[in-house]
């Protein structure tokens, strides 16, 4: 067993009667790794956590931890311990005693106990609320109470199913700061389960990213955002604009390509695509450079009218509509418009490397 692959998920499949829950799953997950699984709804990965867990069992497949085959082993002699999105803290008894809770089946001194629970509240950064109950304790530090529990019997491997979830946006994104920073300084595995393409993409080594069972594409945030394997996980991951496209020959890596609305472009392609593949081209907003007036800026320009704007802040989203091109092109960007506004004209630049050859499936 080498530390890439410290979790080994091998062939797993699981089915609820008809339904295949996890369809044939095969991930190697690195020691020390933030690893996320990603997808909507009902796609298979709080399921497939579970069997990390060894709340349910796979149908087929097998799972190993540390090089240890623990497939069949029940969720308690496991070396992972689980944080659930409702943190699921004790109301009655105090923040101690929570904590406390999974070692006490642990043939441990107290004072050792005492030690770790003291070392856990450490690593949470909540010294000094031993005492508490529950509902003295705000959402934020509920869920840091939930992780010092997970973190007290020191697993190999921590599994987190959406723990964010129930927090407001702002307590959200400290909070994924601050689980990041405890993830790097306890060094130990982390398994993350959500449905938040940001999020996932914001505390992640690497992410898995899941539909109807099926693993799409395991890469980095950035190697996901720039180069996705097919439509599904493009149009997933971020903001798109898409192209109905069709390929006319393949040289190599090299692919020409007949994008509707905007002509034949010899374009490089980063996954391997044959003459017959249904595809589509996309780029993305921060992509497409914007301006007022014909500059030749990019290897295709075109004329287009702005049909609305919307600020974000740092950014504003704008959208263009194009002749021959059935959606307005959506375009992000940190300068001023130039004086540019709804119903003005204007020209939109786009470099061939930034355009994508995408496999509809």
């Amino acid at each position: 067993m080498s530390d890439e692959d410290f979790i080994k998920i091998s062939n797993l499949s699981k089915n609820f009667d008809d339904v295949i829950a996890v369809d044939n799953v095969n991930i190697n997950i690195r020691k020390g790794e933030f690893f996320s699984l990603l997808g909507p709804s009902g796609c298979g990965k709080t399921t497939l956590l579970r069997i990390l867990a060894g709340f349910e069992y796979p149908s087929k497949g097998n799972v190993s931890i540390d090089g240890s085959d623990v497939t069949d082993i029940p969720a308690n002699l496991r070396p992972t311990n689980m944080v659930f999105q409702n943190y699921a803290i004790f109301p009655h008894i105090n923040v101690k005693r929570n904590i406390e809770f999974g070692l006490r089946k642990e043939k441990i001194s107290s004072e050792e106990m005492n030690q770790r629970v003291n070392d856990a509240l450490k690593m949470v950064k909540l010294e000094g609320y031993e005492n508490r109950f529950s509902n003295q304790l705000s959402g934020g530090q509920r869920q840091r109470i939930a992780l010092a529990r997970a973190l007290v019997k020191r697993p190999k491997v921590l599994l987190l199913d959406e723990p964010l979830g129930a927090l407001d946006k702002k307590l959200r994104e400290e909070m994924q700061i601050e689980l990041r920073n405890l993830q790097r300084s306890v060094g130990i595995t982390f398994v993350f389960v959500t449905h938040d393409q940001e999020e996932a993409m914001t505390m992640s080594d690497r992410v898995a990213v899941m539909n109807q069972g099926k693993i799409l594409q395991v890469s980095p945030p950035k190697e996901l955002y720039d180069f996705p394997v097919n439509l599904f996980v493009g149009d997933f991951i971020g903001d798109i604009n898409l192209f109905e496209s069709q390929i006319t020959s393949i040289d190599g890596k090299k692919v020409k390509v007949l994008i509707n609305g905007l002509g034949e472009y010899i374009l490089e392609s980063h996954t391997p695509v044959n003459e017959n593949d249904s595809i589509v081209t996309a780029i993305r907003p921060k992509s497409i450079i914007i301006s007022p007036n014909d500059i030749r800026q990019s290897e295709i320009q075109v004329k287009g009218k702005i049909t609305n704007t919307s600020f974000y802040g740092n950014l504003t989203y704008v959208y263009v509509a194009i002749d021959g091109i059935e959606k307005p092109l959506m375009l992000s960007t940190a300068d001023s418009l130039q004086g540019l506004s709804v119903n003005s004209d204007c020209f939109i630049n786009l470099s061939l490397k930034d355009i994508r050859v995408i496999k509809k499936k």
